[in-house]
């Protein structure tokens, strides 16, 4: 099992190895970039330290359909952009993807897809932990005394915290970056 690292983990998936290492050139350096020529092998490079699945829908052996059904059954909170060939039709509802590009894509599209999934898993973990903090501090308001709060620097730590991340959870909900707000509106 590798290592989780700082930078985010990019896992391309495509069965034409010229098309998957322009992909992976396209990414920023600070991505770690791992690539899979088949359904199988994505499967077998897949573990916790991927952030970014990009996944070809159509390749011999297991199509990308049923390696997502495979990382969804992981229960991971990887996103996963289906980058194909495929125009998409009314068979995409049962698909469990992240974002939809259609072939051929551009340089920035690309890297624009990246950044935007990544930013989400960003928000997904913060608002994640802003929940756990909130859960701790509603437990510790409700068995402890106001004297003992107010002396507790366990406390007043996780409240600083949940307080900061709070504004910061606010501000990206007010704000939403242009890419967040195009991939909305346009639905990718």
């Amino acid at each position: 099992m590798r290592e989780r690292s700082e930078r985010p983990h990019v896992l391309v998936v495509e069965d034409e190895p010229r098309l998957a290492e322009l992909y992976a050139s396209w990414l920023p350096p600070e991505h770690e970039v791992t690539m899979a020529g088949s359904g199988r092998r994505s499967l077998e490079a897949f573990d916790d330290t991927v952030d970014v699945v990009l996944l070809d829908r159509r390749m011999p052996g297991m199509a990308g359909g049923e390696v997502l059904k495979r990382i969804r059954a992981a229960d991971t909170t990887v996103r996963v952009a289906m980058v194909t060939a495929v125009e998409p039709d009314e068979d995409v509802v049962e698909l469990g993807f992240d974002d939809y590009l259609v072939k051929p894509i551009q340089r920035g599209q690309l890297r624009e897809l990246v950044a935007r999934l990544v930013r989400r898993n960003e928000y997904d973990a913060a608002a994640r932990r802003h929940f756990e903090l909130a859960r701790k501090l509603g437990l510790l308001e409700t068995h402890l005394s106001d004297h003992e709060l107010a002396e507790s620097e366990v406390y007043a730590e996780l409240k600083a915290e949940f307080e900061t991340l709070d504004v910061d959870l606010s501000s990206h909900l007010r704000d939403p970056s242009p890419a967040d707000i195009h991939a909305a509106i346009s639905g990718r």
